[in-house]
């Protein structure tokens, strides 16, 4: 009897008869489309995931020193300890901002690429910013230094008083 009839014999009666063959082929096939599709989808659009510093989306006060209010952000430098030296620098995801410390002046710009739009993947390294989503890279005054982006992001300007960052957007 050949497979496809035996196949068929199983469906009728209940017992499912699937050559191994043809498991792993489509197991295997399986397998990459859904890779390929959760790379696709993801590398464009960015998440509403949970903001890694904590802060309240709308506003409010959290724990970590950092809050939101219509367009200012204020920073309690003495919690945020990685913006006390050059080099250290904040994501801050629920007001979409991008802060830095560049040897004692604060600089802080949107985080939303002009590329794609990815605003929760960035890294920051050399006084440079680079969006994780399509390696675009910014200086720190928010121009483009290597592209796919081709426009700068948007800079905000920042204040300190005593041991508060202020950020007005």
């Amino acid at each position: 009897m050949a497979i496809e009839e035996k196949n068929q014999e199983g469906l009728r009666s209940g017992n499912l008869s699937v050559s191994r063959r043809d498991f792993i082929e489509k197991a295997g096939l399986a397998t990459v489309l859904s890779s390929f599709g959760v790379a696709f989808f993801t590398s464009c659009v960015s998440s509403d995931d949970s903001d890694p510093t904590g802060s309240t989306p709308g506003g409010g006060s959290t724990s970590n020193g950092i809050t939101i209010s219509g367009s200012t952000i204020a920073i309690n430098l003495t919690i945020q300890t990685r913006l006390a030296s050059a080099g250290g620098w904040l994501l801050i995801e629920t007001a979409k901002t991008l802060v830095a410390n560049i040897s004692g002046t604060y600089v802080a710009m949107t985080s939303v690429c002009t590329h794609s739009g990815c605003f929760d993947s960035w890294s920051f390294s050399n006084n440079r910013f680079i969006c994780n989503c399509h390696n675009s890279i910014f200086d720190s005054a928010g121009k483009v230094v290597q592209g796919p982006a081709s426009t700068a992001l948007q800079v905000y300007s920042t204040s300190v008083s005593g041991t508060t960052l202020t950020i007005s957007k």
